[in-house]
């Protein structure tokens, strides 16, 4: 059993509080990420399973055995980071092999070992070079045979592809889904890359800072598509999705100017402003004059297969993301803006929560 839980862990150093009141479970073989901005206290969480920071207080358990006061070394958990931290002047296969030779087994164990790693990772015709002769995504992926020769119950990631360009991410991503699959492990994998975040975790814990007054780390958790179809709050709904959520500010007759969209009645206990929330797919581009919202065209972002819209309105500026690349609106011209039937948000704009939608 690798089930991993968070039992009201708080972490502190000195005065400044990084993580409160983290409690999460995370089921044995589940791949979760855990995802935020920086100083959200994503990476801090690894290092306490590790052992590589302690618990300020609460506790954190490994297959039901609490990992107080346990050395990282008998918690057998492997970390992969974001640096390579390989030795230069050992071969890879001397670098993927040294944790079991500093646990002393045997010679041939280690060979063993390090030949099993490197044919799961496509390295065995790159044993006896030195990390001075590979690329970056091979230095990454002896990085992850050192983890995998010590056979762990758990794997942590720590933004291990953050110093590789576009490409090498792209194809490293699949290297790790794909290890998932072929070794048995609970994995935790942090990052701040949405996109890494939704194409690999089972589920996804989305952190946020508590510096920015939030008064706990995590914020939601649950599967991609959970996340985003239904943000729980404010913090999720920004940060999930590119480009980021729309939101208009509704007055009192909940009335957001997209002339025709039927928000239904306020919902009872909210007397507060509440913001209405739609994904920039979610809406559709008309002539003007037409029902919705009215506004002028100030930037158009082509990408290639879709541009990104920005219109100036009374409401302030929104996107719209288009995917038929054959509809290029021109800067300037005056448009209006209608979303897709029930594909809208509603949050309380005082607590940040979700109320329908």
């Amino acid at each position: 059993m690798a089930e991993i839980e968070f039992k009201s862990v708080t972490k502190s150093f000195g005065k400044v509080g990084v993580i409160a009141g983290l409690d999460l479970k995370v089921d044995d073989g589940e791949f979760i990420v855990f995802v935020g901005p920086s100083g959200c206290g994503k990476s801090t969480a690894l290092r306490m399973i590790a052992g590589l920071e302690e618990v300020t207080s609460g506790d954190i358990q490994i297959g039901g055995r609490s990992m107080a006061g346990l050395a990282p070394s008998d918690r057998n958990v492997a970390m992969v980071f974001q640096s390579y931290a390989l030795y230069p002047h050992m071969t890879v296969a001397g670098n993927i092999g040294f944790p079991l030779k500093m646990a002393g087994r045997s010679a041939a164990e280690i060979a063993e070992r390090v030949r099993e790693a490197a044919d799961i990772l496509d390295l065995g015709s790159y044993l006896d070079r030195r990390p001075a002769q590979l690329s970056g995504g091979q230095r990454q992926r002896v990085a992850l045979g050192r983890a995998i020769v010590r056979h762990p119950q758990v794997f942590l990631f720590d933004e291990p592809l953050s110093n590789l360009d576009a490409d090498l991410r792209v194809s490293m991503r699949g290297e790790i889904m794909r290890l998932r699959e072929r070794i048995s492990a609970t994995m935790i994998y942090v990052t701040h890359d949405q996109t890494e975040a939704m194409t690999m975790g089972d589920r996804i814990a989305v952190f946020a800072p508590l510096k920015d007054g939030h008064p706990r780390n995590l914020m939601q958790v649950g599967r991609p598509e959970e996340l985003y179809d239904r943000p729980a709050n404010l913090f999720v709904a920004r940060f999930l999705g590119s480009p980021k959520m729309n939101l208009v500010e509704l007055d009192g007759e909940q009335d957001p100017a997209f002339g025709s969209l039927d928000l239904g009645p306020r919902p009872s206990g909210h007397d507060g402003v509440l913001l209405l929330g739609v994904r920039p797919e979610d809406i559709r581009i008309a002539e003007t004059g037409a029902p919705g919202l009215a506004g002028r065209i100030r930037l158009v972002e082509a990408l290639g297969a879709e541009y990104y819209v920005h219109v100036e309105t009374t409401a302030g500026e929104l996107i719209v993301r288009i995917m038929d690349k054959h509809l290029r609106p021109t800067p300037g011209d005056t448009v209006a803006l209608q979303p897709a039937s029930g594909a809208f948000h509603l949050f309380d704009k005082a607590t940040g929560d979700r109320i329908s939608g």
